[in-house]
């Protein structure tokens, strides 16, 4: 259920970087860059990354500034950039999906769970809470389990992954049982319910910290045919009459549309978050579409949110956010982290 970001063109800085991105400089006059936790700044170490996966060798290219690169517009050049840079900064040592299935950009999805990391924090006195006491819940896990692995590894956290494709499951669930330690930390469960979000997943009196979920935000196939095209543009590789666009990073029907796009599946989202006040602390999704952003703080407040925060993100020239919301207030958080600290 993720969507895949804009590529950039081939070179050998992170994926979604800008060309002038520098390791420790911000971009452009916004300050767009990295958080700051993040491993992916500036230019790939393809040194490090071919010491630790020989396999990347057979898609490196030179790009026209004699720099060392991968194509960005092959989906196995793409997969086999990922498979790297999870076992060289994150310790995941076999990571394998099939051609087809969403191959997200290793950088912005960690950025993502370093945001989510600074948002616990504001409620602990500044401090990160880590460790398998701190549970999360990935909405649309994927075959990639890309956000189970990230998070995991950098702050010991424990997640639950949702999926409604079955084959995505499976898949992701031989990349849990292929590394030892992530079976105890990552659990997955299919969602039954075809156009529910929470329902039949949660378990009588489970609690999570957070839930979080990179919607797929196209409404209908064609919309993501021209949306793959455009990328295809953006790459500098011709279309011509071709039927249908390879999509570098890839992706299945559910995983880039829905009927009614990203702003149908958030408004589903946020009224079944309703319910769930006392068994997610905070609610959280990526938001692709900034106009989005008016109607779903306005339906927010229609049910009840106690506290609703916008956290920008950005990468290079892309910018993004996402959304937070919870319906307990200050103390009752305070009363949720002396509990999950209790147990």
């Amino acid at each position: 259920m993720s969507r895949p970001p804009r590529p950039p063109a081939a070179n050998s800085r992170r994926q979604g970087a800008s060309p002038a991105a520098r390791p420790s400089a911000a971009v452009g006059a916004t300050g767009a860059s990295l958080h700051p936790r993040n491993r992916h700044q500036g230019h790939y170490d393809f040194d490090a990354l071919l010491a630790q996966s020989p396999a990347l060798a057979a898609h490196l290219i030179s790009t026209p500034y004699g720099e060392r690169s991968i194509d960005f517009s092959q989906p196995a050049a793409v997969r086999a950039l990922n498979a790297a840079l999870l076992r060289l900064q994150y310790g995941i040592a076999h990571w394998q999906i099939p051609e087809g299935y969403l191959c997200p950009p290793v950088p912005g999805r960690a950025d993502y769970l370093h945001g989510l990391a600074d948002l616990l924090a504001s409620d602990n006195e500044g401090v990160i809470p880590r460790g398998d006491q701190v549970r999360a819940l990935d909405i649309g896990v994927g075959a990639n389990c890309i956000y189970p692995l990230i998070g995991h590894a950098e702050y010991g956290w424990r997640f639950v992954g949702t999926e409604i494709d079955l084959q995505a499951i499976a898949i992701a669930q031989q990349i849990v049982d292929a590394n030892p330690g992530l079976a105890a930390a990552i659990e997955l469960r299919a969602q039954t319910l075809r156009g529910q979000v929470f329902a039949s997943v949660l378990k009588a009196g489970e609690r999570f910290d957070l839930s979080l979920c990179n919607p797929p935000f196209h409404a209908s196939a064609e919309e993501a045919a021209r949306g793959s095209q455009r990328k295809w543009r953006n790459l500098g590789k011709p279309i011509g009459k071709r039927a249908a666009t390879p999509l570098n990073f890839g992706g299945q029907s559910n995983e880039l549309w829905c009927t009614g796009g990203e702003a149908s599946f958030l408004r589903r989202m946020i009224n079944e978050s309703a319910p769930l006040a006392n068994s997610i602390c905070w609610f959280t999704s990526l938001v692709a579409k900034s106009e989005h952003l008016p109607a779903l703080r306005k339906q927010l407040q229609k049910v009840g949110a106690s506290e609703v925060r916008e956290l920008s993100m950005a990468q290079g020239n892309k910018q993004s956010r996402f959304l937070a919301w919870t319906f307990l207030d200050a103390s009752l958080r305070r009363v949720w982290r002396a509990q999950r600290e209790a147990i």
